[in-house]
């Protein structure tokens, strides 16, 4: 079984702002230690200053996931600090918004890599020192995005696409060799986070998300949840089951709705004139924050994510039997649930650099 959180070391890569904010200050609050990871140095210092404030546990490690030598070093940080890895969480994101014949081969380029690959270098990371720890979690932040396709997003799309295949991989490879290691994919749907004012906008305005629009701190409880509780995909926001009935139900009239102007361009676009500036090639300047600027309803609840979250179902728990079975045979110990040995290594230092 997976410890509880308050003894896990959670790597939480993509943690300066949105969800990943929410998440580490969520799992400090918790008790975790939590090892804080995302480009901007002013971000992280102030999301570590916040959470030691209140008494929790956390270093920053200065990453950019879409550099596998630095994803490397982000894990031996953590192991050196902490003395092992119970969970790493991948939530990085960056987003150009437009038509895509108005998107460069560049920002295309650099948003597989981030979002994509970026999770790809974690998992390469993560792997070694959970097997080293006996086990451990694997969490990947998609979106409802990576089901049902939406306009003027392409780049983004298609990476959060491309990482329910790639997770779905890792998680039948794991599965045939038995190892005591977890992977779930989280699915969020309109979330309000910086994320729309950090991206890089050609549509003449800034983009926002569309309704309805829930609170960071659902999704990082999820996430937390999840931690104790694994499971294969967990959607967040009572809307994406919208996505899902739309991309398998009726897949051709979902594409000729989002194609009228209204139900899908418009439903992106703010009001508010674009600033010009974005996070594609360096990190935005400043603390840091959990919740986006989104001037509309936030729902602070989702009462479908809750359900679902906790409701068993037989497909996993069938695959979670199987899996016990393989694990005996192939006599693997089942993962304990208390491990002594964290570290007392480096005990002041609040960031590495």
């Amino acid at each position: 079984m997976p410890r509880s959180v308050s003894e896990q070391v959670v790597v939480i890569a993509g943690a300066s702002s949105g969800i990943g904010r929410a998440t580490a200050l969520a799992f400090a609050a918790r008790g975790a230690n939590v090892v804080c990871a995302a480009r901007g140095r002013q971000a992280l210092d102030s999301l570590v200053d916040t959470i030691l404030a209140d008494a929790g546990a956390a270093i920053a490690v200065e990453t950019d996931v879409a550099d596998a030598a630095a994803v490397r070093a982000l894990a031996v940080a953590a192991e050196d600090r902490f003395g092992r890895i119970d969970t790493w969480v991948n939530v990085a994101a960056i987003g150009v918004w437009g038509r895509f014949e108005e998107i460069t081969d560049e920002e295309f380029d650099r948003v597989m890599r981030v979002n994509f690959l970026g999770h790809v270098h974690g998992v390469r990371a993560a792997l070694p020192a959970l097997r080293r720890a006996g086990g451990g979690g694997i969490i990947g932040v998609s979106s409802v995005e990576g089901v049902r396709a939406v306009p003027l997003h392409a780049p983004y799309t298609a990476s959060k696409w491309a990482l329910r295949g790639f997770y779905d991989v890792l998680r039948i490879e794991l599965a045939q060799e038995a190892a005591p290691i977890t992977v779930s994919t989280i699915l969020p749907a309109s979330i309000d986070t910086p994320f729309f004012e950090h991206s890089r906008s050609k549509l003449g305005v800034m983009p926002k998300p569309p309704p309805p629009v829930y609170a960071p701190e659902i999704v990082a409880h999820a996430i937390v949840h999840t931690t104790e509780h694994p499971r294969r995909e967990v959607t967040v926001g009572g809307s994406g089951l919208a996505f899902f009935a739309g991309q398998y139900l009726c897949p051709a009239l979902t594409d000729a709705l989002l194609s009228i102007p209204r139900l899908g361009i418009d439903a992106f676009r703010s009001s508010r004139p674009d600033d010009g500036m974005d996070n594609i090639d360096a990190p935005m300047v400043g603390p840091g924050q959990v919740h986006g600027s989104h001037p509309g309803q936030v729902l602070r609840r989702s009462v479908v994510t809750a359900v679902l979250s906790r409701i068993p179902r037989p497909g996993q728990l069938l695959a979670g039997a199987l899996t016990t079975l393989r694990r005996a045979r192939a006599g693997v110990p089942p993962a304990p649930r208390h491990l002594s040995g964290v570290s007392a290594a480096n005990p002041s230092p609040r960031t590495v650099r």
